[in-house]
């Protein structure tokens, strides 16, 4: 091998957010900002890795088990799982990695990498499981998530590995479900306000738990996926108004994502539906949930004003990006949202993980 280049999408939620640590539905959407390694193999042992974009070199050496010298390792920490799955690395290589997509966003940029260097990898060796974009998905899930014990799941590694728009069922034994869609364009728009996902995690996540410890007889992680509160009224007695209104806002976007997937199955597709639909959870993500920001509420402001069917804020929250769905004016809303003191990028749907160069 010469040269091999691979690359994987950013991705955005587009409903569900917040659901899949609890098991719950989302419907995601790789995006046409990608990070992209390529690479050459040494005649030594040396993993080296040039990153352009952030001004950092990094380098370590081949070893049966690679010690993490950093917080998220994640270089390593890919290399160690693959090579517990029983991969076999000969030789060292030296890489550069190009990122097109925002960091600490919300947009994945860090899964993005994660899952294109597990391909770029298992593509080096030509290891047999490098066709299982599945299996991609999940190796990268370990490295990154399970590899570090965070709260993390495998939304934003489905998405990236898979690609399209994706329906994900966490308790269904079959894999993601593509969705056919003709969407239009989206403008993603960088608030440049970094995100605070530990701390809106502990908040939301936690809150949702202590609900499931402090009520097991009536509701739990296993019944939510049906569960009315009309079931259980002694919730609405017991629970503080906080914690009360947390669980409305998670049962309410729960239901949004499966009125969205109800709208996906069927022809035509209704893009203004669409729209509403993500409006209606943002107002959930922005009033009960607590996530968004004062900036991303203006950007959004400014979009709809300018003709975007709907949008809202995109990931874990507190800061980051949002997005807007614009099929029919996507620079005008564009330029709004640069207004509005974002960054924005005119975005559609993409394919997953792939091989983008290949040398013998």
């Amino acid at each position: 091998m010469k040269e091999l280049v691979t690359s994987a999408p950013g991705r955005i939620c587009l409903f569900g957010e917040h659901q899949d640590y609890l098991q719950l539905p989302v419907i995601t959407s790789a995006i046409n900002l990608r990070i992209q390694i390529s690479g050459r193999p040494r005649h030594d042992r040396t993993i080296y890795f040039s990153l352009p974009d952030v001004g950092k070199e990094e380098s370590f050496t081949l070893e049966k088990e690679i010690p993490y010298t950093r917080k998220r390792d994640y270089l390593k920490s890919t290399v160690n799982v693959l090579q517990r799955e029983g991969v076999v690395f000969p030789h060292g290589f030296a890489c550069e990695v190009h990122g097109e997509i925002p960091i600490n966003s919300g947009t994945s940029s860090s899964s993005a990498l994660i899952v294109a260097w597990v391909k770029f990898l298992l593509e080096a060796v030509k290891d047999r499981r490098r066709q299982d974009l599945l299996l991609v998905a999940q190796m990268a899930h370990r490295a990154e998530v399970e590899e570090f014990h965070e709260p993390g799941g495998m939304m934003d590694h489905y998405a990236t590995s898979l690609g399209g728009v994706l329906f994900i069922d966490f308790r269904a034994p079959r894999p993601p479900r593509p969705l056919f869609s003709k969407l239009g364009a989206f403008v993603l728009g960088d608030s440049k306000e970094p995100k605070d996902t530990t701390g809106i995690l502990k908040r939301v996540k936690e809150g949702m738990l202590s609900i499931f410890r402090d009520f097991p007889g009536n509701i739990s992680l296993q019944t939510l996926p049906d569960f009315q509160l009309e079931e259980a009224p002694v919730l609405k007695t017991k629970l503080d108004s906080e914690r009360l209104a947390l669980l409305q806002g998670f049962l309410e976007n729960r239901d949004l994502t499966r009125q969205a997937l109800r709208l996906f199955e069927k022809e035509p597709f209704d893009h203004r539906k669409f729209g509403e639909l993500l409006n209606r959870h943002q107002a959930v993500l922005r009033d009960v949930l607590k996530i968004s920001t004062p900036k991303i509420d203006r950007m959004l402001e400014a979009a709809l004003a300018a003709g975007a069917y709907g949008g809202k804020i995109n990931g874990s929250g507190g800061g980051g990006c949002m997005f807007a769905y614009a099929p029919e004016n996507a620079e005008e809303v564009a330029e709004v949202i640069r207004s509005a003191g974002g960054v924005p990028f005119v975005i559609t749907v993409d394919e997953g993980v792939r091989v983008e160069l290949v040398q013998e």
